[in-house]
């Protein structure tokens, strides 16, 4: 009797172990996911706000351009009248 009470609490102890096992695991593949998905946004926000900045740049870099093309010609002008 005592040792069939004892296999019950073992089996008991083996099934819980498993449960807590098999939920722990759940639990981690979840969290990965999310972790993976959360990188994955990042990431994609991040080259999102590289490609914004490069274009803000090459388009500042093209106006301060036509800026002093505009100086430089309208001093030619100047010069010239």
């Amino acid at each position: 009797m005592v040792v069939m009470m004892v296999m019950v609490m073992v089996v008991m102890m083996v099934v819980y172990v498993m449960i807590v096992l098999m939920v722990f695991v759940m639990v981690v593949v979840m969290v990965e996911r999310i972790v993976v998905t959360v990188v994955v946004m990042c990431v994609m926000v991040v080259m999102i706000v590289v490609t914004v900045v490069v274009m803000v740049v090459v388009i500042v870099v093209l106006v301060m351009v036509l800026v002093v093309v505009m100086m430089v010609v309208m001093v030619k002008v100047m010069v010239v009248v």
